[in-house]
């Protein structure tokens, strides 16, 4: 007897070892970014400065029109992101559903004699209701500035760009990669970020603050898809 439960003890540790280690692979683990990433850095440019040219009031290699704007249009020109960002979103679903039967037969009828004990009745009822609802709101607000990295053969600027704010108790930062129409950058240089194409918009922190709103690895077990219960 002793032998049993002691095999039985040992199943049940290798069970729930099992499930915890189920549990910590069914959510992935955020993992704060470093600054200064190469897909978010300013791209290296090789600037040739140009040869003074004596006795003449523009310099040459450098581009100058009198009817064209100082908006971004080039690789490494900078542009402004306003960042204005709401979704909400709701749902809601209802399902009834019911079904009932009954069978009933009568009384055998033997030889002209009618045998009440024989009359057998079948009934059933079948029902259901459930109901969900969910809904979900996210608002996001700000400026950043990025660079463009690529202006592609349409005219189109693929842009990206990061910016980290160093506070006390940690570090918060907005990464914004995406394309943008050339059209769609005002004079002040500026452009809403749903006027992005393509964007990926990240607004997350690192450090203490962060830390203590992210659950630890049982609680997230026990919300986890993989609980029984």
């Amino acid at each position: 007897m002793k032998w049993f439960s002691r095999r039985l003890i040992e199943k049940g540790i290798v069970a729930l070892t099992v499930l915890l280690l189920a549990g910590c692979a069914a959510r992935q683990e955020f993992v704060p970014p470093e600054p200064d990433e190469q897909k978010y850095a300013p791209p290296e440019l090789n600037y040739a400065l140009p040869e003074a040219t004596n006795g003449s009031l523009y310099r040459h290699q450098y581009n100058l029109t009198l009817f064209q704007d100082r908006r971004a249009y080039r690789v490494g020109d900078v542009l402004t992101i306003l960042l204005v960002e709401e979704t909400q979103s709701s749902k809601k679903a209802d399902t009834k559903f019911g079904k009932s039967s009954n069978v009933d037969f009568g009384a055998a009828n033997i030889g002209g004699t009618t045998i009440n004990d024989t009359a057998v009745g079948i009934s059933g009822n079948r029902a259901f209701d459930g109901s969900a609802a969910s809904s979900q709101g996210n608002k996001l607000e700000g400026a950043i500035t990025v660079t463009v990295h690529e202006v592609m053969p349409n005219g189109v600027l693929k842009v990206s760009g990061e910016k980290w704010i160093r506070l006390n108790q940690g570090d918060e930062f907005i990464r914004v990669t995406g394309i943008i129409r050339v059209d769609d950058v005002d004079r002040y240089n500026q452009v809403f970020s749903h006027r992005i194409g393509d964007a990926r918009i990240t607004y997350s922190g690192r450090g203490a603050l962060a830390d203590s709103n992210s659950a630890g690895w049982l609680t997230q077990f026990f919300t986890s898809p993989w609980m029984p219960f």
